[in-house]
């Protein structure tokens, strides 16, 4: 029915780039996540997740752990990836989570995969040939275990694991013998939190040391220039303040100083949270770092991945460059310096823009397809072929890219179940009666929970519409439809009048003020303890204020911010100081 009322100028499989040529990804890393396993974690509805990624490099290929998946994924360009089906556990660990937070590592031309135990005998797997998904038994039993461990191979070759997932004790750390995987000496305490001093590290989703202590976990271990950069993931994996933090020291097992700031830190902005990951290096040897993002809706443990660009600075301090980190990102080919960032310079066209659809289910309004929130989503009464959402980006704009982000409502599905797939069609127009495919996924058979389509040319248009064909569970949901492209009027002026109120009492927090700018949607806010290393980016929508309760309380903090709408990016401010 909807087709009869449209005029439709057809091309063939529509305008969008394949993945052969396409130039950009965006976050949520767009893979076929499992429904969780845990009925006990399902019970206000069942949904996708998963978390606690590793991602290692080898024989050039990116292969990609995460938690509870049967399986693991590998790529050859970071965008498209394969799924292999496995399962790690042996007969006797069948009371044990699958894969939980696995730990991945390389010993000369042998991948290693371990997970999360507490228990002796709990299989270590090898495998020359994981592309393949030829696995074996290296040990059975390990005397170390412990929850979120990680592996780590020096340059003289001798190997640690490290592990620890608690709001109670340390992260530890231990050398095996490569022969033999048993323990070299006793394990050594890495780090414990510090939540008194650096106020990122406090527990709650505002900071504000509720009800339980901070958790410190996820370790992964990057050596650089002959320093070890041990990092971990704070304060908790349901809260967009997730981060990995960092302390550095000159030796594998430590003595460490922690750095002040975590260095993956993205509590703003449509997908939230950046704890719990790990740093690889592409073939160009830059670097990245992939993480965990929260949801945290149906579940407490309701996540998906993100992957950011990553390095050291001149100083060897490590950091992760997340401005933008959830707009269209420029994958790698080449080596790059990663301060100067990724940023495809495509804006988001169509935040809190006037929508349209075919039905809505209850409270799952239009607008929570584009409020730029993670959490929130529009639904369709039904997942039925030609339910639809339609947004209007108020004026002709450039269209370069478009991810649509399914929601989980009503899904029926338990587990890792093959064969899932997502088929729809995105139309285009200037006034909103004459159409144009810009992508007909009709026959896809590929399961795309956060599919992004980058066009393979731009095109003109101020109507996008995305058209249902099928969903593989529950209803046509959609928590982001975000358009991506340049408008063609004029970019926000310069931020006045930047404050930040920082008080003795708590040195910790502080309140930040600006000026609203009338031609700005949101905002980017740059921070750190050093003037000319402000690697922390809060992305604030909407407002012109931001209760900031990060800080370490022993050091002053500098700030700086721009302004963001959809024709581009504004003046950055000057940068100020609050001691």
């Amino acid at each position: 029915m909807l087709y009869a009322l449209l005029i439709l100028l057809s091309i063939p499989g529509g305008i969008w780039e394949s993945h052969a040529q396409q130039k950009t990804y965006c976050n949520p890393v767009n893979i076929d996540y499992g429904f969780t396993p845990i009925p006990n974690f399902s019970e206000e509805g069942r949904h996708r997740a998963t978390a606690d990624p590793v991602i290692v490099r080898y024989k050039d290929e990116y292969y990609l752990f995460s938690t509870n998946q049967s399986g693991y994924w590998w790529s050859s360009d970071l965008l498209d990836w394969n799924f292999n089906s496995k399962k790690f556990l042996r007969p006797w660990n069948a009371g044990y989570d699958e894969l939980c937070a696995p730990a991945v590592g390389i010993i000369s031309d042998t991948m290693l995969v371990f997970g999360s135990t507490y228990e002796k005998n709990f299989t270590l797997w090898m495998s020359t040939d994981p592309k393949s998904n030829r696995w074996k038994p290296l040990v059975d039993s390990l005397e170390i275990g412990g929850w979120d461990p990680a592996f780590f191979t020096d340059d003289d070759g001798k190997f640690y694991m490290y592990n620890g997932s608690s709001n109670r004790y340390p992260l530890y750390g231990i050398e095996l013998n490569r022969k033999t995987m048993q323990p070299v000496g006793t394990r050594k305490e890495m780090y414990l939190l510090e939540p008194w001093r650096y106020g990122w590290q406090r527990f709650g989703e505002h900071l504000d040391d509720t009800f339980l202590d901070p958790f410190i976990e996820g370790s992964w271990m990057t050596k650089h220039q002959g320093k070890y950069y041990l990092q971990y993931g704070a304060p908790g994996t349901e809260f967009s303040g997730y981060a990995d933090g960092v302390v550095v020291g000159d030796s594998p097992l430590g003595p460490f100083t922690p750095q002040s700031m975590p260095f993956s830190y993205k509590p703003g902005g449509f997908a939230n949270g950046a704890g719990h990951g790990s740093t690889f290096q592409d073939r160009w040897d830059n670097y990245w770092h992939v993480s965990t993002i929260a949801i945290s809706v149906k579940n407490n443990f309701e996540r998906r991945i993100g992957i950011w660009p990553a390095g050291f600075d001149k100083d060897g301090v490590i950091y992760c460059n997340q401005a933008f980190g959830d707009y269209p990102t420029l994958l790698p080919d080449k080596n790059e310096n990663h301060l100067q960032g990724r940023f495809s310079g495509w804006m988001l066209l169509n935040y809190m823009k006037p929508e349209t659809v075919s039905s809505t289910f209850g409270a799952y309004g239009p607008n929570n397809a584009v409020d730029e929130n993670i959490k929130t989503y529009w639904s369709a009464a039904s997942g039925n072929k030609d339910e639809w959402i339609q947004t209007d980006l108020g004026a002709v704009s450039t269209v370069q890219a478009i991810q649509i982000n399914y929601a989980d409502q009503d899904a029926d599905i338990l587990g890792k179940v093959p064969g899932l797939f997502h088929q729809y069609k995105i139309l285009g127009s200037k006034e909103g009666k004459k159409w144009v495919v810009l992508a007909d996924k009709s026959d896809n058979q590929k399961d795309v929970p956060h599919d992004y389509i980058e066009l393979g040319s731009p095109v003109e248009v101020r109507f996008v519409k995305l058209v249902n064909i099928h969903v593989p569970t529950g209803k046509f949901a959609i928590s982001g439809f975000r358009v991506f492209g340049n408008g063609h009027g004029e970019k926000p002026g310069k931020v006045k009048n930047l404050v930040v109120l920082r008080t003795p009492k708590d040195k910790r927090s502080a309140w930040l003020k600006w000026h609203a700018n009338d031609n700005a949607y949101a905002y980017n806010v740059y921070m750190g303890t050093d003037p000319d290393k402000l690697y922390n980016c809060i992305m604030v929508y909407g407002a012109n204020e931001y209760w900031l309760k990060t800080m370490d309380n022993e050091k002053p903090y500098y700030f700086a911010i721009e302004a963001i709408n959809e024709n581009g990016i504004g003046e950055r401010s000057g940068i100020i100081k609050s001691e």
